[in-house]
């Protein structure tokens, strides 16, 4: 499978196309295990105690969501995304849920973050790391922002599946995948690439030498689902 290089404009632009339906594509795509997988990032974030959580690449703000409902009230969560339709669609449920000011979005890139050095206690990425168009660039960029201390990175991403799931997986990606996406919203191309980007990204490990490579000390990962996603966690400092 030939490698994909995302495209920052074109990555926008296709986000803006599915944004209406992407809550819905993603339940049908996943036959509604991305919750659970959503529910362990989130238990890993919670465990840190912080003070302020910052969720990357929010999207239609899921993650963002299940970390306000999981931290305390006092703690500072917002969502960044760059892609203005995909934050309409999290400001609107962020309002029907009555969180007002206690949770906010806003743009933000992840290749040039609008946060001070060492600010974030905590960042979460979820589905979002493999679509920057320089990775290492915005893996040095979340090293910057987390506290020197305590700060921590949670990835929650696809990776490469167990060697004895693969062919099934693979099949599902480039034949069914696309076909379900057609008739949830009518955008298979969207979900062509989706399926590209994930079968061209890193395996756990190659993605935990990434992250020491962009800075970090120490890296863990714990595949879930046969391996189809894993979570990767990354200290700035030690405990």
């Amino acid at each position: 499978m030939p490698k994909v290089m995302p495209d920052a404009s074109k990555v926008n632009r296709m986000f803006a196309g599915i944004a209406g339906r992407y809550d819905l594509a993603n339940r049908a795509l996943s036959f509604g295990i991305d919750s659970g997988w959503r529910r362990r990032l989130v238990q890993k974030v919670v465990a840190q105690k912080p003070l302020m959580v910052v969720d990357l690449a929010t999207g239609s703000g899921d993650v963002a969501l299940a970390l306000r409902d999981a931290l305390d009230s006092s703690v500072d969560v917002r969502g960044l995304d760059f892609c203005e339709p995909m934050l309409d669609q999290a400001r609107e449920k962020a309002a029907r849920a009555g969180y007002g000011a206690s949770l906010s979005f806003a743009s933000g890139d992840c290749l040039e973050l609008p946060l001070e050095d060492g600010s974030v206690d905590v960042l979460t990425i979820a589905f979002g790391l493999r679509n920057l168009e320089d990775r290492h660039r915005g893996l040095k960029e979340m090293y910057r922002v987390l506290n020197p201390e305590h700060g921590c990175l949670f990835v929650l991403e696809f990776t490469q599946p167990d060697q004895w799931f693969r062919p099934f997986y693979y099949l599902y990606l480039r034949l069914f995948m696309p076909m379900i996406s057609m008739l949830l919203t009518a955008r298979p191309g969207a979900y062509r690439y989706l399926a590209g980007s994930i079968q061209s990204f890193p395996t756990k490990q190659s993605l935990a030498d990434e992250m020491l490579a962009a800075g970090f000390p120490r890296v863990v990962y714990r595949g879930m689902t046969a391996s189809v996603v894993a979570i990767h966690g990354a200290e700035k400092g030690g405990r």
